[in-house]
């Protein structure tokens, strides 16, 4: 089961662009990475251009507010606000594992979250609860996909 773009907009009170029926295969945090349909999410300054992340793949992002939205963005491209990036991202993480506990099929594909900066999600309680988080979804996709 997919992370859905109606899962963000129950999350985040202040977004732009279309509300479509949009699911994500990956949520990224480097713009450089190949990213199909994906999330990316700007923890920190090195992460790269939004425009880098559309051209790999990105279909949505989460911005932090007062922070202007490059004008190359497409008015149609989905952009969610948020004071804190990475609290942002700790919040669709309880979401899509609350999503993942309710599913009962079997074998399912999932949503690829990609947070590549490993010393940031040991350096304060938050982004080490990210990191948690992830394990605890790939953990059980990898049980899953052994029965």
């Amino acid at each position: 089961m997919y992370l859905a773009l109606k899962d963000l907009t129950s999350l985040f009170e202040n977004s732009r662009g279309v509300k479509d029926n949009l699911l994500f295969f990956t949520v990224c945090d480097h713009a450089h990475t190949a990213q199909p349909k994906g999330l990316f999410v700007s923890l920190t300054k090195n992460a790269g251009e939004l425009s880098e992340a559309i051209s790999n793949g990105a279909i949505a992002a989460i911005w932090e507010e007062g922070n202007e939205v490059p004008s190359y963005t497409p008015n149609h491209f989905p952009i969610f606000y948020t004071p804190d990036q990475a609290e942002a991202i700790v919040t669709i993480l309880n979401r899509y594992i609350e999503k993942l506990n309710g599913e009962t099929d079997e074998i399912m594909e999932i949503t690829n979250f990609k947070i590549t900066n490993k010393k940031l999600l040991n350096k304060n309680k938050e982004t080490y609860d990210i990191a948690e988080m992830l394990n605890e979804i790939t953990s059980k996709y990898d049980a899953e996909r052994r029965e």
